[in-house]
């Protein structure tokens, strides 16, 4: 099974399927179990499951840690993956600390600024000078960057992250990348996000 023969809103789902069945310790768990954990629906998780293992068992389940073995093949951090972020104000810097990304085999090993003020060289997590990004990705072979910087830096960035061998870009900048078609760029709006959950917030709470 590869993640392309899967719906985008199914992918969405197995980090959490595979984030509670690394907590579990069982042999076998159930796709009803799981549901009542996770606060979804039994009938959309068994049929997930389904589609990405082919062992599940009428009133025994699934084989956990082979179904953790196979989400990891599909979600593609059987691995640790290295990650740099280019941009160390508020938001990169929090990004830097979320240990949260670790439970999907990504580790933050660096982030970049032009800011002197905000370069740190000590502990686990340095902050290096923009300009040596290339040559620390290519000697790292770091394949994927987040961008945190200003829309009107974000295209010079996201340059140097190609020319330094990164080929996954998680972009947070308010600016459409121009990228290789090898590329893979994930744009992040929160902005947009947000606007969206407060008209949906609007519509559920507007007086008649």
């Amino acid at each position: 099974m590869t993640n392309g023969n899967l719906s985008r809103a199914t992918l969405g789902r197995l980090p959490f399927y595979l984030r509670y069945l690394r907590a579990r310790d069982d042999e076998w768990v159930s796709a009803a179990e799981m549901a009542r954990a996770l606060n979804l629906g039994e009938v959309m998780v068994r049929k997930d499951l389904g589609r990405v293992c082919s062992q599940g068992r009428p009133k025994i389940g699934y084989p956990r840690q082979e179904l953790v073995s196979t989400l990891e093949d599909i979600l593609g951090i059987r691995g640790r993956v290295s990650v740099v972020v280019a941009g160390a104000g508020k938001l990169g810097r929090a990004l830097m600390r979320y240990r949260g990304f670790d439970d999907f085999g990504l580790h933050i090993v660096a982030g970049f600024d032009s800011d002197p003020a905000r370069l740190d060289s000590q502990g686990d997590c340095p902050v290096l000078p923009i300009e040596e990004m290339e040559g620390y990705c290519r000697q790292r072979g770091v394949r994927v960057g987040v961008i945190t910087v200003s829309e009107g830096a974000a295209q010079t960035v996201c340059d140097r992250m190609v020319a330094g061998g990164i080929t996954a870009i998680w972009n947070f900048a308010p600016y459409q990348l121009q990228t290789p078609r090898n590329i893979v760029v994930q744009n992040e709006n929160l902005a947009l996000s947000l606007a969206h959950l407060c008209l949906g917030s609007g519509k559920e709470s507007a007086p008649e």
